[in-house]
């Protein structure tokens, strides 16, 4: 597996990615508004990380690297469970430089439980569009020798 920064030829991709993703995975909301676009809004601004496999492009992270933030964390629903999302996120607390930080919708247990199982934990509650969701924190200190 190969994680690299984001180049614009990797738009139009990761553009039916993210609907597919969220379509497969946000199942609890209507999704009928949602659209290929969407995908660059949510990544002004950002930066992104693109996780290729076999030569495909099969996920990414977004994140505000100042705030130490992890905005988006999403896997091509035909290649999740295959350690993709974890190297993104290894990837992402890799350029932390202080205690990170995620929001996780309440109803999207899957990602709780893989945020919880890489070290995350939630410190509070909060009230979004999409929902209730957890802030969740990553401590700078939790991270492996050599930056992964």
């Amino acid at each position: 597996m190969h994680i690299r920064l984001f180049t614009e030829a990797d738009r139009p991709f990761l553009r039916t990615l993210f609907l597919a993703s969220r379509r497969a995975n946000w199942h609890w909301l209507d999704g009928s508004r949602w659209r290929l676009e969407d995908f660059d809004s949510v990544i002004l601004g950002e930066t992104v990380l693109v996780a290729e496999k076999e030569g495909r492009r099969v996920g990414f992270a977004g994140l505000l690297e100042n705030d130490n933030f992890l905005h988006s964390l999403y896997i091509d629903p035909d290649w999740q469970g295959q350690g993709i999302g974890s190297a993104l996120l290894e990837a992402v607390q890799a350029r932390f430089t202080s205690t990170g930080a995620l929001k996780c919708l309440l109803k999207n247990e899957a990602a709780q439980a893989f945020y919880e199982k890489h070290g995350w934990q939630a410190i509070a509650r909060g009230e979004s569009e999409q929902g209730e969701y957890l802030l969740m924190h990553f401590p700078l200190a939790r991270r492996r020798p050599g930056g992964k």
